[in-house]
Parts: structure tokens; sequence; C-alpha cells
């Protein structure tokens, strides 16, 4: 499944919600750009959780190029789709690698949020690119995390390292980039714990974590990468906020897209955190993760709306 086949299967609710809410925007012969129409299209943008400061910079966009004209769908779906390019355009490096020696990234996020299962994917992502790897099964609170990365890493070829039920999450990230280095492998994965962006002193284990890697290796963890599930939506930006002052999360993966319609919850993250959208989860299997592009996403999005308009 290419790009852009991947997008269309993730944001199938996303693109049903706009896409029988804008066409009832208009009639057959056209809609005049008034006040009435960009309340209703700005009304229709917050339904999808970019935030209202995105829909209104959209609806702003229509209002400047079309205000006080008839105008046919295509035509607004095409303003709709230039701006939201614009205001998601981001570097196109999904995972910055180590110029020598392990990459080591830290998985952080708050409880089912879809952080093994991203795990697993950036795995199956990095192995099908012939590199090797190894987690670090950093999340001692839950026995079932643990096994269920164990499963995972045997299922996909990976090296996993992991400590006992309860025992100090920072010496399981240790032991797991020590195992990368000596064996030489290209990715190191530390999985941590989720937790709520609010308690302070978890927040503070994360810091831990951060800094005992950074010993190990200097400049590591070379990626800091927060799972949001794209679900929640708006409230992925307070943890998106939260996380990064705890751990300087350098990109997100947003997990779960195909199970909402508030896919636009990513025009709100870019918007309002400035982390990049590293990869976004569009289904349950290993494979089912898409290096996130803003034009293919953007293009995915309207693409059934443009074949039917």
């Amino acid at each position: 499944m290419g790009l852009f086949d991947k997008f269309k299967k993730g944001l199938k609710k996303t693109g049903a919600l706009l896409n029988t809410d804008i066409r009832d925007l208009f009639k057959s012969e056209g809609r005049l750009v008034d006040e009435a129409f960009l309340d209703e299209l700005l009304e229709t943008l917050v339904k999808t959780d970019m935030g209202v400061k995105s829909a209104q910079a959209i609806t702003d966009e229509v209002k400047t190029s079309y205000r006080g004209r008839v105008v046919q769908m295509e035509d607004v779906l095409a303003s709709v789709g230039g701006k939201l390019k614009e205001l998601m355009a981001q570097p196109e490096e999904p995972i910055t690698l180590a110029e020598s020696g392990p990459t080591v990234i830290m998985v952080v996020g708050v409880n089912g949020s879809g952080k093994t299962t991203s795990i697993a994917k950036l795995t199956q992502l990095f192995i099908a690119q012939g590199k090797s790897v190894v987690l670090g099964a950093g999340d001692t609170f839950r026995a079932a995390a643990v096994e269920q990365l164990k499963v995972w890493a045997g299922r996909l070829g990976a090296e996993i390292v992991a400590g006992e039920q309860g025992s100090d999450p920072a010496s399981v990230a240790h032991r797991a980039v020590a195992k990368a280095l000596e064996i030489g492998a290209d990715v190191c994965i530390v999985d941590t714990a989720g937790r709520l962006q609010t308690q302070q002193n978890l927040m503070q284990e994360l810091t831990k974590i951060h800094r005992v890697i950074g010993k190990q290796i200097a400049d590591a963890p070379h990626e800091v990468i927060l799972v949001l599930d794209a679900t929640t939506g708006q409230n992925g930006i307070s943890q998106a906020n939260h996380f990064t002052e705890a751990v300087d999360c350098t990109g997100i993966v947003l997990a779960k897209l195909d199970g909402t319609a508030k896919g636009g919850v990513v025009v709100a993250i870019r918007q309002n955190v400035g982390l990049p959208v590293k990869y976004v989860g569009v289904g349950e299997q290993a494979d089912d993760l898409a290096v996130f592009e803003p034009n293919s996403f953007v293009d995915a999005l309207f693409e059934d709306m443009v074949a039917a308009g």
C-alpha cells in the first residue's frame, strides 16, 4: 500500500465527515460566499478538531479569495486544501539518524495512547530498511506491556532488553543502549511507561531516563517521540506541551488516525505546538504506519470530494 492509499485509509472517517458537511454547504447552482456561508464553513472545519485558530485561517483564505462571488464546491476545496498544506508544512526528514553508532529513540506518551503498537510499527519500518534494532522494555509498571513488546520483538526479529516488574526503568534504558553498543545495532528504541502529563513525579522519571541515555552516547537520545492518540483530539495539544517541557520531544507519532473523524488535530498540533508529525498510524498491522507528508495527507483527505464534485 502506497503512502497516498495509507492516508486514504487513515482519513476515511475524517473525510466522510468533511464530505457530508461540505456538500451540505452547496446548492447545485453554487453558493454565494457571504458571512452565513463563512460561518458554516468555519463550523464544519472545527468539527475535525483542527482548532479554531487553524479553521479561522482557512476560512479567512476563502473569504479573501471569493467573498461576494458565487462559487462551486471545487473552488472552495482548492482554497481550503492549499491553505491546509501551508499550515502543515514541515521538514521532510522522518527520523534523524546518528552519524555513527546506534540511533537511540525514546518513546513517551500517556496510558493507552498506542505506544507499544507504534514501537512495533517503527521496528518493522527499520527492519524493512535492513537495520538491526534493539528494544528496551522500559514500561516496568505493566507486565502486559513488556510481554507485548517481547512478542513483537520475536515476530519482527529484534533484540529486546527487559527488567523485572517494578524495577528502575532508567536501568532498563541503560542496559538497552549498552546492548545496542555491544552488538553494533543500528537503532535502539526505548519504551517508557504511560503517564498522564500532570503526574510530575513520573514526568521527572522521564527526565532521568533521558539523562541516563545521554551519559552513554553523546547527543542521545537522538529522537524523543511522543505518541498521541488521534481520537483524543485537542487534548493532544496539552500532552505535547507537557511532555516536551519534560524531555524536549522532537516529533510525534499520531496513532489511531483511522479510528476518528478528528484527523484535523494534525493541523492543530502543527500550529499550536510546532513539533513535526513524523508518522501516522493508519491501522492495526505492523506495516500500518505512514511517514507524514502534508501534501499527500491533504490530497487524500479531499480526493473523494473532488472526484464526486
